[in-house]
């Protein structure tokens, strides 16, 4: 454990990680080409990352049994040749439903690598260092934004849609090349047993990891942190930044880095607030979400074009939000064995996701409506925006409530279980006062 052989697996899963978030994310950069492209209204473009994030949450919980079964290293392996099959599809494609079938691939091959490659750090690694790996592997596939967002822009706008997407899949075929050649499930000298011994057994594990709190607790607390940046990275930011707000098309993906930097920077600090304060980190989650409403009410209330550098106050907390739901998975791998953290990691992941697709297919509806009622004289106007982008309350609210209860049944089995009684934070921090006081 935490070997120079450890820290080989870290390294290439994290490229590989970086390598499907590129994946996953150059059709955000490319949504207004794909509207001319295609000729499509707002509601159909949106079913691309719809379909995409569809596939990618609803197979999950079948990718965290398979872990729990076959492996990791098989499934990234796996999921690496999809993603080239899908990218190479949509490279050739000419119209929504062969587009939409190349997302189908891109997402089943991007839904096998992210909760396999956190399971390869929990095989490889012990201790305190495990939740900063997780943050780190997680800020560290965010790079991929840049790759979509710099490089893989400035082949699409001087070479073409052709080009752009054959070049993705090439990357993707390197990742695949990597997972062959260096990934390895577990250690030689681990001992006990490293999966179940048969799918069934893996399917037995699974009605336990959905009935405990830590699971659930996990589950929404990636679904109201990572969703709303998400929406914006993968689809509907470019598309704003560019027609809402009128930045030029390469200022917009630039500014699209700033989501990433920001996770860089923050995704450390709550790796260690998470490791030093494992009892308050759903308060970590929960701010960060408040963060997230209070900044986004701000963009969409400003009267007119909001300045610029709101828009990058946005992309900062955006930024945080995706660092914040990896905190999800630490909740998985505390109140939960081993054996069945495949299926929890894959039960965690779902959540972000299937907020994400909501809101997705949500706010291109939105759009249409007032377009075709005639609210609107352009399709993606800021006035527009503002009353597609206020779904994210609805559905990111629910989210936070459904958090609230899990936390409560948590703390409660901590309290059964172990005599862990956890006091609401204002009761720890004036304590904590009083005890200075002294």
């Amino acid at each position: 454990m935490n070997s120079r052989r450890a820290w080989l697996v870290f390294g290439v899963g994290a490229v590989i990680y970086m390598t499907a978030v590129m994946q996953r994310t150059t059709l955000g950069v490319a949504g207004v080409d794909a509207a001319d492209r295609f000729h499509s209204s707002a509601a159909l473009l949106s079913t691309l990352a719809v379909v995409q994030l569809i596939v990618y949450a609803g197979l999950q919980i079948p990718v965290g049994i398979l872990i729990d079964r076959v492996g990791p290293t098989w499934l990234i392996t796996a999921g690496c040749g999809l993603m080239v099959l899908g990218q190479l599809t949509l490279s050739i494609a000419q119209d929504i439903p062969t587009a939409i079938l190349g997302r189908v691939f891109v997402g089943a091959g991007d839904a096998a690598v992210f909760i396999s490659v956190i399971r390869l750090v929990n095989a490889w690694f012990s201790g305190p260092i495990v939740p900063q790996l997780s943050q780190w592997i997680g800020n560290i596939g965010q790079l991929g934004q840049v790759l979509s967002a710099l490089p893989f822009a400035l082949v699409l706008h001087s070479f073409g849609w052709t080009p752009a997407f054959s070049s993705a899949a090439a990357v993707a075929f390197v990742a695949f090349v990597l997972a062959i050649v260096l990934l390895r499930d577990r250690p030689a000298d681990a001992v006990g047993q490293a999966r179940a011994s048969s799918l069934t057994e893996a399917l037995q594990m699974l009605g336990p990891t959905l009935k405990r709190p830590g699971t659930q607790l996990g589950f929404w607390s990636h679904f109201v942190s990572q969703s709303s940046g998400t929406v914006f990275t993968i689809f509907w930011g470019f598309p704003f930044l560019v027609s809402a707000v009128g930045l030029d098309r390469g200022v917009a993906s630039g500014l699209l880095v700033v989501v990433v930097a920001s996770g860089i920077v923050a995704g450390p600090i709550l790796g260690l607030l998470s490791a030093r304060y494992p009892l308050r980190r759903s308060n970590l989650v929960l701010g960060i979400t408040s963060a997230l409403g209070v900044v986004w009410a701000a963009v969409l209330l400003w009267p007119g074009v909001p300045p610029v550098w709101l828009i990058v106050i946005l992309l900062v907390t955006l930024g945080v939000g995706g660092p914040g739901s990896l905190i999800g998975f630490d909740f998985a791998r505390s109140f939960n064995p081993p054996r069945s953290l495949g299926s929890a990691n894959g039960v965690v992941n779902v959540g972000g996701f299937m907020a994400s697709f909501v809101m997705l297919f949500l706010i291109g509806v939105i759009l249409d409506a007032q377009f075709d009622a005639g609210l609107t004289s352009s399709l993606y106007e800021m006035d527009a925006f503002r009353l597609a982008f206020a779904v994210q309350y609805l559905v990111i609210g629910t989210g936070v409530v459904f958090l609230l209860r899990a936390r409560a049944r948590t703390r409660r089995r901590l309290q059964e279980d172990e005599g862990i009684s956890v006091a609401p934070l204002w009761v720890a921090l004036m304590g904590k006062w009083s005890r200075r006081r002294r």
